[in-house]
């Protein structure tokens, strides 16, 4: 298995693209903690994966809560006495154009987009460097990486930010025989982004501007994550890793 032994704790993981990654690392042998601010999602996806795997536990956590982050860490330690993998994923999308962006939606934004990865490397490097190093993996977006036509300013800033802030952490503590990664999904079918697939005009859109001619499946961008989570990435560090069927490549 690719990941087994390996311990590793995704946020954001109650549905959509966490779930997914929650999912593929189960099943490539690694112990998982899934965390998510809906614990009732969170736990359902827990009981679900429970079924092939005793290794797997749910922690309610908000990204953006300093304190929150602590007694995450606190619990990896008392549970599985290591932690291998950090995966960043928890975000939000407010769809507004920056002329009509309120300052609470922003600030929102800012907290669980750029504050929460932030939070998350700061309380878990020390594991990971305890553990001889490890993987640290933040989703971004095709809109940390240019401006997208489709996309409001406020999301393209965000996962910006959380591109740059991977680069930094991998470049400080490869040392420690950490690395830092970031993946950058292409539209994905989701239940977050169901309503806005749901107009035939946006979807076509969507799809238009992809090369490969359809949408990302949450299982493309799961198994981007095994591949950067695990041992055959050893010697990847610092990239932005695109799930987008060639869109930036266009």
């Amino acid at each position: 298995m690719r990941l087994g032994g390996k311990v590793a704790l995704i946020t954001g993981a109650g549905r959509g693209i966490g779930e997914g990654i929650a999912r593929a690392f189960v099943a490539e042998g690694a112990r998982v903690f899934v965390t998510d601010r809906n614990a009732e999602e969170g736990e359902a996806l827990v009981r679900d994966l429970s079924r092939s795997s005793p290794n797997v536990w749910f922690l309610r956590l908000d990204v953006s809560v300093e304190q929150d982050w602590k007694d995450a860490m606190a619990r990896v330690r008392e549970r599985a006495g290591r932690l291998d993998v950090l995966v960043s994923n928890a975000g939000i999308n407010i769809r507004d154009p920056i002329e009509q962006m309120t300052e609470a939606n922003l600030d929102a934004m800012l907290a669980v987009n750029v504050k929460g990865p932030f939070l998350g490397m700061k309380h878990a490097i020390p594991l990971l460097r305890e553990a001889g190093g490890g993987s640290i993996l933040c989703t971004s977006s095709i809109c940390g990486l240019i401006g997208h036509r489709y996309t409001p300013e406020a999301y393209t800033m965000v996962k910006g930010a959380v591109t740059l802030l991977a680069r930094s952490v991998a470049v400080r503590y490869a040392k420690d025989n950490i690395r830092c990664n970031c993946v950058h999904p292409s539209t994905v079918e989701t239940s977050l982004t169901g309503k806005m697939l749901s107009d035939p005009a946006r979807r076509a859109e969507r799809v238009g501007e992809v090369p490969l001619g359809r949408l990302a499946a949450v299982e493309d961008v799961a198994l981007a994550f095994v591949y950067l989570a695990s041992d055959e990435a050893r010697f990847v560090n610092g990239v932005s890793f695109p799930v987008d069927g060639g869109l930036t490549a266009s």
